[in-house]
């Protein structure tokens, strides 16, 4: 009657929620278009924006060339990261110092995204350093509502995966905690998510998210 996907892999697959919908059974996870509206980091960012959610500044759209996505890059003003839309895990990222640096490591991103993903599309965000990794653990109940479950720091990484989770977070007082809440649950709200999900936040030294 019912399909747990676990974690990761047809946890995040919109195909495969869609699917076991189709065949007429329960997908125990979110809903397909929520997944695929989000799944994306380019379309997130859209729906963040429109949700009045803060965002790193930084550019998700299509360029024609590579002297354009130069262009933008120095709009976006480096330091920058050079991120695949795609996936998760560090594939595809980059850290881009100078701007002599930039195409090499676009297209050094794009071949990791494509041959990890089967998506080279690609966007880039400004560093922000130092800053802390903090998620919002979220729950939807498929009908609208959604609560935040509070926070977990994320920061202690090795090669952009999390090693340590520790709740709650040493960074994050009762205001703050309010607040992140308040936009996390806006951005699930957004999509009508449903069931378990995090919002995940960078927080930087003057305690902005």
């Amino acid at each position: 009657e019912a399909i747990h996907p676990g974690y990761g892999f047809l946890s995040e697959n919109p195909r495969f929620a869609q699917a076991v919908e189709d065949a007429g059974l329960v997908f125990i996870g979110p809903s397909a278009a929520s997944m695929a509206q989000l799944g994306s980091k380019a379309s997130a960012r859209a729906v963040a924006i429109a949700a009045g959610v803060p965002v790193v500044p930084g550019f998700d759209g299509e360029l024609p060339d590579d002297a354009a996505w130069l262009a933008k890059a120095r709009e976006v003003g480096f330091p920058l990261l050079v991120k695949s839309s795609a996936g998760g895990g560090g594939k595809g990222m980059r850290l881009v110092e100078r701007e002599a640096e930039f195409l090499e490591a676009l297209a050094a991103g794009r071949r990791e995204a494509k041959a990890a993903f089967g998506d080279d599309h690609m966007l880039i965000e400004r560093r922000v350093f130092p800053a802390r990794h903090v998620e919002i653990q979220l729950f939807g109940d498929g009908h609208g509502d959604v609560v935040s479950l509070h926070e977990r720091e994320c920061s202690v990484q090795r090669r952009h995966q999390k090693v340590l989770e520790e709740a709650p977070s040493p960074a994050v007082d009762a205001e703050l905690r309010r607040r992140m809440g308040e936009a996390a649950v806006r951005l699930a709200k957004a999509v009508g998510y449903r069931n378990a999900g995090t919002a995940e936040f960078l927080l930087d030294a003057e305690g902005r998210f």
